[in-house]
């Protein structure tokens, strides 16, 4: 299917964005030819102010589809109204699109941020009826039907899809995001790398035998996928990367500490998997601590009922909810903040409102939850663009949706993971090549698909990793891996150690 990109028609002719205090004005005499646009949008602007974009649109109007997110739910619906005579405007606060699934390889350095995202306007650049803003939006008025963002602008929208994804849930326990990031965006991704190649440059540095423990100890929290991908990753950096590189202590020595409240490991694969990934990550260094519920976190470490891990990293895998879309409007939502939706993805209480991927709370044809993966956010994504596509032709809404399931994947390291598709389970060297021809299939562009592929032979070949960058945090959160003061020993003592030691 072609790509869809940014609108290049007349301004007058696409989706009206206002900024909620402005009043229209007049730049001087303009002829009537002109006149006729400068006072359609000067009474569009005042009907806005009215609330009167509750009401349908007039005949011969473009009817306005507003996407709130441009993740794998908000593009994919994008490009199923491709060629439906709507006018889409495309809203997220980050104007990437991120492939998520590879972003714990950007926080432990194995693949640059720009080879796992790409621009939404380059994304759309093709495609004439899709207008791409960067904003932040802060809720939504079901009865005016107007998106209204941070930046002032108030979106008007015939129908609107929520595809914001969700973040970190921390299970009540809000203040441990301080100390333990989740792995979302870009930004966590390059913080945890900070923290991560920072630990092993400070544990040059100390001369604390307690304190070097603690710099490289490293604690997961949480057994899924993305901590078992997690673990894995930080494994191997630091057993096999850097091995030669420090002069004052043997990285093999660090502590990568994978924390597990439930039973196993990968609760949604088959037992035989979740125990092969159990033994394969402890073969590989890994201390996997499962029935483990944390208790407490904060810059030091964690703490696990009787048992404190001081650790200098931590990162929070353990769970996920919903983003605020369902307070925007007013919608019933599950214990995780998901949007309960009608079968066609659409809310019960407003049809022209459509809710795709991590927004939604979906089962399949068996009754069990809809995972919140990319391929079903796709899926949801394409489904909710052919229903307001055959909405808009006349036709009867196509048949309510139905997940079709992929399969489980989980990579464990080097020549090591896990696939189960239906009946057929693979494990070893060749389920983590499946993995990663699959996951190189979901990229977008071929530059990408070609540049991950580079980077991952080149890892394979060498056991080295390109982007080992300590660059400089604008983050407000405490630096958890700053060591403690040396006893009896100055900063510039330390370093002077540190050069006669090399």
């Amino acid at each position: 299917m072609p790509e869809n990109t940014p609108n290049n028609a007349p301004e007058t002719d696409r989706p009206t964005a206002r900024r909620d205090q402005e009043s229209p004005s007049s730049s001087g005499p303009t002829t009537p030819a002109a006149a006729a646009p400068e006072r359609r949008a000067r009474e569009e602007v005042q009907r806005t102010a009215q609330g009167h974009h509750s009401k349908p649109e007039t005949a011969g109007a473009t009817h306005r589809v507003v996407i709130i997110g441009a993740g794998f739910g908000g593009l994919e619906c994008a490009r199923a109204l491709a060629r439906a005579p709507v006018e889409i405007t495309l809203v997220d606060r980050h104007n990437h699109h991120l492939f998520q699934p590879l972003l714990y390889q950007v926080a432990t350095a194995a693949l640059s941020p720009g080879d796992i995202a790409w621009p939404v306007r380059s994304v759309f650049r093709r495609g004439r009826n899709v207008t791409v803003l960067m904003a932040t939006v802060t809720g939504v008025d079901t009865e005016a039907r107007l998106v209204r963002t941070a930046e002032g602008l108030a979106l008007p929208y015939d129908t609107l899809v929520l595809a914001t994804g969700a973040t970190h849930s921390y299970f009540g326990r809000d203040e441990w995001a301080r100390f333990a990031p989740g792995l979302k965006t870009i930004e966590d991704a390059t913080a945890i790398r900070r923290r991560l190649l920072l630990a092993f440059e400070r544990a040059e540095l100390t001369e604390d035998p307690a304190e070097r423990r603690r710099l490289l100890t490293f604690a997961v929290v949480g057994g899924g996928p993305t901590g078992v991908e997690l673990a894995g990753a930080m494994v191997e950096l630091a057993r096999a990367t850097i091995v030669g590189e420090f002069r004052r202590f043997d990285p093999r020595s660090a502590r990568v500490v994978l924390i597990e409240a439930g039973p196993r490991l990968l609760p949604t694969l088959p037992k035989d998997l979740s125990t092969y990934a159990h033994h394969a990550l402890e073969r590989m260094g890994v201390q996997v601590l499962l029935g483990t519920r944390v208790t407490g976190v904060d810059a030091s470490g964690v703490q696990c009922g009787e048992e404190r891990i001081a650790a200098s990293t931590i990162v929070w895998a353990a769970g996920v909810v919903a983003s605020a879309a369902a307070a925007w409007v007013d919608a019933e939502r599950d214990r995780a903040g998901r949007i309960k939706v009608a079968p066609d993805l659409s809310l019960p209480s407003h049809p022209e409102i459509f809710a795709v991927g991590d927004t939604a709370a979906v089962t399949d044809a068996k009754g069990r939850p809809v995972p919140g993966n990319a391929p079903a956010a796709k899926q949801m994504g394409r489904h909710a663009g052919r229903v307001i596509a055959a909405r808009l032709a006349g036709r009867t809404d196509p048949r309510p949706f139905a997940y079709r399931h992929h399969g489980d994947l989980a990579t464990i390291g080097r020549r090591a993971a896990v696939v189960s598709l239906d009946s057929i389970r693979l494990k070893g060297w060749l389920a983590w090549l499946f993995w990663g021809v699959a996951h190189i299939w979901y990229l977008i562009g071929f530059r990408s698909r070609v540049v991950v592929s580079f980077e991952w032979i080149w890892g394979y070949l060498t056991l080295q990793r390109g982007a080992r960058l300590i660059t400089r945090s604008s983050d407000a959160r405490p630096e958890a891996i700053a060591p403690a003061e040396p006893a009896g020993a100055s900063v510039p003592a330390t370093i002077e150690a540190a050069r006669r030691t090399a």
